[in-house]
């Protein structure tokens, strides 16, 4: 079946406007009701909207398993999909009907699932890393480091609070992170100089936007109504925060969230450019680099995959492949 144009206008298909977007507004609810993060929300809501147009706007009641592997085929090879990214429609579509239709959508069946890629990650070597790095300033130069230093994934380190940040035990604290886990990781001693630096930037700004009234952050889950004031105080302040107050989308009120992931993006990716570094790099080689960088200095396999936060040993085991420490690890004959 071919798809039929994102772009088509909604009443001129089967199932009436008002009907599709009490579905996308169900939707919301039931995913704001489980506590997950807005990115989720808007690709879950994105992947219901194409299944529902693709179906020519039949409602979701009215179909199952069979039209969901209609869509999910197509995606593989009419769009030619990574595998992740059709592991992700799959999720929302069962989320759809798990927990918001209430009901089961059947068996899955003839589906033409993507191939995922083997692919090693991207890697700086110290000296590439170091050469990126003397291209960044201010915000950005701290947010690489904690990348190359700590291991964070650059929303994980978007996401830090003052309170995360424990100069005591050089440790930093990430919550939520991939899969909504908590971790510990390790705090650079070079960085804490800085970092105190940004907390008293932080500090003179929350009493700036206190005094204007804009007097509260974003708290995750239920903790705005069950600590009132506590998104008034310092230590729930964004370590990096937006240089602008903006509107939150889901409450309406107008508060100062953190810095947009695209600011360090845009700066790294000029920083590799200017470097003359070759490789498809981005922020998040930062984060390989770290794990390959504590490879090579011999420290074990399960202490990096805890920092890392990764869930499987044997996605931490991938960058012993990078530096030829795996089971492949020989030496040539001519060597």
């Amino acid at each position: 079946m071919d798809p039929i144009p994102l772009n088509m206008a909604w009443g001129n298909l089967f199932m009436p406007v008002h009907e599709s977007k009490k579905i996308l507004t169900r939707v919301r609810e039931a995913i704001r009701m489980l506590h997950y993060s807005i990115k989720t929300e808007e690709a879950y809501v994105n992947w219901i909207k194409r299944y529902i147009i693709f179906h020519g706007m039949r409602h979701p009641e009215t179909m199952g398993g069979k039209e969901v592997s209609a869509f999910l085929t197509h995606l593989a090879v009419k769009e030619n999909v990574a595998a992740s990214t059709q592991n992700q429609a799959l999720c929302a579509i069962v989320f759809l009907y798990k927990e918001v239709l209430k009901t089961d959508p059947g068996e899955f069946v003839n589906i033409s699932w993507a191939k995922k890629a083997k692919k090693l990650p991207v890697v700086f070597t110290a000296k590439e890393a170091n050469a990126v790095l003397r291209r960044l300033g201010d915000t950005d130069l701290i947010m690489a480091l904690l990348l190359y230093g700590s291991g964070l994934r650059l929303n994980e380190c978007l996401r830090l609070r003052v309170q995360d940040i424990n100069f005591e035990y050089k440790q930093i604290t990430v919550r939520s992170g991939k899969g909504n886990k908590d971790r510990v990781t390790l705090l650079p001693e070079k960085l804490i100089p800085y970092l105190k630096e940004q907390i008293k930037f932080v500090s003179v700004l929350h009493e700036t936007d206190l005094k204007s009234g804009y007097n509260t952050v974003w708290l995750p889950n239920a903790l705005a109504r069950k600590y009132p004031n506590a998104g008034r105080e310092l230590g729930w302040r964004y370590l990096f925060p937006a240089s602008k107050i903006s509107r939150d989308p889901r409450s309406g009120i107008y508060r100062r969230h953190h810095v947009n992931e695209t600011v360090l993006q845009k700066a790294v990716k000029k920083a590799i450019k200017e470097a003359g570094i070759k490789k498809q790099a981005g922020c998040h080689t930062f984060r390989h680099s770290f794990a390959t960088r504590l490879l090579e200095k011999g420290y074990d396999i399960r202490t990096i995959q805890e920092l890392m936060g990764h869930k499987s040993i044997q996605t931490t085991m991938i960058y012993t492949h990078v530096i030829n420490k795996g089971g492949l690890g020989v030496k040539s004959p001519i060597d």
